[in-house]
């Protein structure tokens, strides 16, 4: 009969065996252009929108609520707060790199 430590050291080693696997399955999946994750459900609208709005001193709960998702699976449906914010971010930080490729 298997003593418990055993079963333990069995369990972690499973562990780390499936945790291998899925990180080569991401790679491979990565070096054939492939997505890893949820389609986006952002676009140039919706982040043009999502611009204008914090000009009227709105939160991002209240940005999210007058933004529409118009592709995929959630068509219809409003982004959340924290994807407004990353999109936003995204944005934020493309604008940084641009800037810096103009004075450099």
């Amino acid at each position: 009969m298997a003593q418990p430590h055993e079963l333990a050291a069995l369990s972690g080693m499973e562990r780390e065996y499936i945790r291998d696997r899925t990180l080569e399955g991401r790679e491979s999946a990565r070096k054939r252009g492939q997505g890893i994750g949820s389609a986006s459900v952002t676009d140039d609208d919706m982040l043009a929108m999502a611009l204008h709005l914090p000009d009227q001193e709105l939160s991002l709960r209240e940005i999210a609520a007058r933004l529409v998702i118009t592709k995929g699976r959630k068509k219809g449906q409003h982004p959340s707060a924290p994807t407004v914010m990353r999109m936003l971010r995204e944005h934020d930080e493309k604008m940084a790199v641009a800037a810096l490729a103009e004075a450099g």
